[in-house]
């Protein structure tokens, strides 16, 4: 039985506690640990606008309509993951004290937001970046007091914006992304929301995130929708 959730904040405090399994398949191998790079991203959650979902509160515990993810699209010039739908952040500097801090620095960077209007919750276990051998740690936060945010650097991000959880959960749009192995499929989740496709390693943290947080809905794994590489 689900514990009684004390609101989404609450939820995500509880969850970077005790941590989670990302429960990824063999393709989530990093080609070569010992090299592999740090980064983190920010997973930012909040009403960060007063526009409500289209679907209504969503999941076992009826996540508000309000609550939204802050997310952006990178360049499609950029020479990895291009034109994709990604998390705020980047890879640790010598400087960051940490993974924290590195999502900061990255976030501030990426969309102009004021660090200070927000509330880092903790971190949860890093998550293996195969394409571009990284290994990325997601820091879940709260957004307590607003600001404006926008793409500031177009050679690198060419949209900010903010996606309801509520359409995330809602089963009409949520699907599985497949590719070939090895000859082997792997299936991995994705969301289709407002003519935006999330996939990939977003797709992966929001799904996982959303699992272990209890506030999933039931959905079709069979659907299988295709990105534009």
């Amino acid at each position: 039985m689900l514990a009684v959730s004390q609101g989404p904040r609450a939820d995500l405090a509880a969850l970077c506690e005790r941590g989670l399994d990302w429960k990824t398949a063999a393709t989530r191998i990093l080609p070569d640990p010992r090299a592999a790079r740090h980064a983190a991203v920010l997973v930012l959650f909040g009403v960060l606008d007063t526009v409500p979902a289209h679907s209504p509160a969503a999941g076992p515990r009826q996540v508000p309509r309000d609550l939204d993810v802050l997310l952006l699209r990178r360049a499609a010039t950029l020479g990895s993951h291009p034109g994709q739908i990604a998390f705020p952040g980047g890879r640790l500097e010598p400087s960051d004290s940490g993974p924290i801090a590195a999502a900061l620095r990255e976030a501030v960077e990426e969309t102009g937001l004021d660090p200070h209007g927000l509330e880092p919750l903790g971190t949860l276990p890093a998550l293996a970046l195969p394409v571009s051998n990284h290994l990325v740690t997601p820091v879940p936060a709260w957004w307590a007091r607003p600001s404006e945010v926008a793409a500031i650097d177009h050679a690198e991000t060419v949209e900010v914006f903010r996606v309801p959880v509520a359409d995330l959960l809602d089963p009409a749009n949520r699907a599985n992304t497949e590719h070939i192995v090895a000859g082997t499929a792997y299936r991995a989740p994705a969301f289709s929301v407002g003519g935006r496709l999330v996939w990939g390693f977003t797709a992966i943290v929001l799904s996982r995130m959303f699992d272990e947080l209890g506030w999933a809905e039931a959905w079709d794994h069979e659907r299988v929708v295709q990105p534009d590489r």
